[in-house]
């Protein structure tokens, strides 16, 4: 049995879909009623888990992992191998700890075996097999025999995480294809892999700092920062944002596209946050229409405004052409600056037309 669920671990390494599965055959070696597997950094943590473990969405959701000492003590541990909960609790302490008495056991659940393995990559990996409160604590023959599997599932996390480094570098490199320059963001808001044509651009228009990606531009980096936040917000994770990086001496304006990559579900070893493109503005003529909206994320109507203010045509003017009133192309205008960070009409032009924006 170990040896086939061994193959499977190493499977899983490079087919995510395949964990949960994995998992189903540790919590039977664990005789467990679910097993997690989380995957953790300082800012992200992912997960999956074996059948009966859709518990685990409550977990999250109510903000368990801050809640709990749990992790911190089999990390504290030291240990290579699985532990059981009375081997970093005490009895005393079990019945006062809150996530077992206000999540586990209403749930029927209260006793269970885990390990904390560090990979390289920065990423924390615990594996976590709970038990039936009923079924009492885990015993030291169970706990040997998931000792067996620790070894390869530490492997697999490792080749796991190195593939997701590769295939960042591989889509950095696509991108180059197309003639984007491009980089991949980490899950801590690094650079994970850039293309010839994004590290052209470093480090006089992006700077790939130790605490987070930046641009040199002080106020395009603000809101930089602003948007590389949402990224870790899970209600803001599928945002789009634009943000105008203005000429600097020689350099030409360029706009900065922050496209959110959307996580395989079971893929807890990804990481990836973000594709990062930083496309030059032209210097000698006003975009589309249709341009402006894919660079700004503005509506149809908005993206007409703001082609028009940088054709240096009137309120009035738009208003007319386009039927409706001099309120409403106010309003669309005041949402153009809005969302590309601006504040003057005076900068959209420059920005638009390729001009020198007055730095902040």
């Amino acid at each position: 049995m170990h040896e086939q669920l061994i193959d499977r671990i190493y499977e899983a390494a490079a087919l995510p879909d395949l964990w949960p599965s994995v998992l189903d055959g540790v919590n039977e070696v664990g005789n467990g009623f679910a097993t997690f597997l989380f995957t953790a950094t300082r800012e992200d943590v992912r997960w999956t888990y074996s059948a009966n473990g859709g518990y685990c969405e409550d977990y999250m959701a109510e903000g368990w992992p801050e809640r709990t000492d749990r992790p911190f003590r089999l990390l504290k541990a030291q240990h290579a191998g699985f532990l059981g909960d009375l081997d970093v609790y005490t009895r005393e302490e079990l019945d006062r700890e809150p996530v077992f008495t206000e999540f586990h056991r209403p749930r029927g659940l209260g006793w269970g075996a885990a390990t904390a393995i560090e990979v390289p990559s920065g990423n924390t990996l615990i594996v976590n097999v709970e038990r039936r409160w009923e079924s009492g604590p885990v015993d030291r023959d169970t706990i040997a025999r998931l000792d067996i599997l620790r070894p390869h599932l530490a492997r697999a996390a490792l080749i796991s995480a190195r593939l997701s480094l590769e295939r960042a570098r591989i889509a950095s490199m696509t991108l180059e294809l197309l003639g984007l320059p491009a980089a991949i963001i980490g899950s801590r808001l690094q650079i994970l892999a850039a293309n010839r044509g994004l590290e052209e651009l470093m480090p006089h228009v992006v700077e790939d700092r130790r605490n987070r990606v930046h641009v040199s531009q002080p106020a395009a980096d603000k809101l930089l920062e602003v948007a590389l936040a949402e990224l870790l917000a899970p209600e803001r994770a599928e945002v789009v944002r634009s943000i105008p990086i203005p000429a600097h001496g020689t350099e030409t304006p360029h706009i900065l596209h922050l496209v959110p990559v959307r996580r395989h579900a079971r893929d807890v070893f990804g990481s990836a946050s973000a594709i990062m493109v930083v496309l030059p503005i032209g210097q000698h003529e006003v975009p589309s229409a249709a341009v402006i909206q894919s660079l700004f994320d503005l509506t149809a109507a908005e993206a007409r405004v703001a082609r028009a203010v940088a054709e240096c045509r009137d309120v009035r003017d738009i208003a007319e052409h386009a039927g409706v009133s001099k309120e409403t192309v106010r309003t669309q205008l005041k949402s153009v600056l809005d969302k590309t960070g601006l504040h003057r009409q005076s900068e959209l032009v420059a920005l638009l037309t390729g001009k020198q924006l007055p730095l902040a």
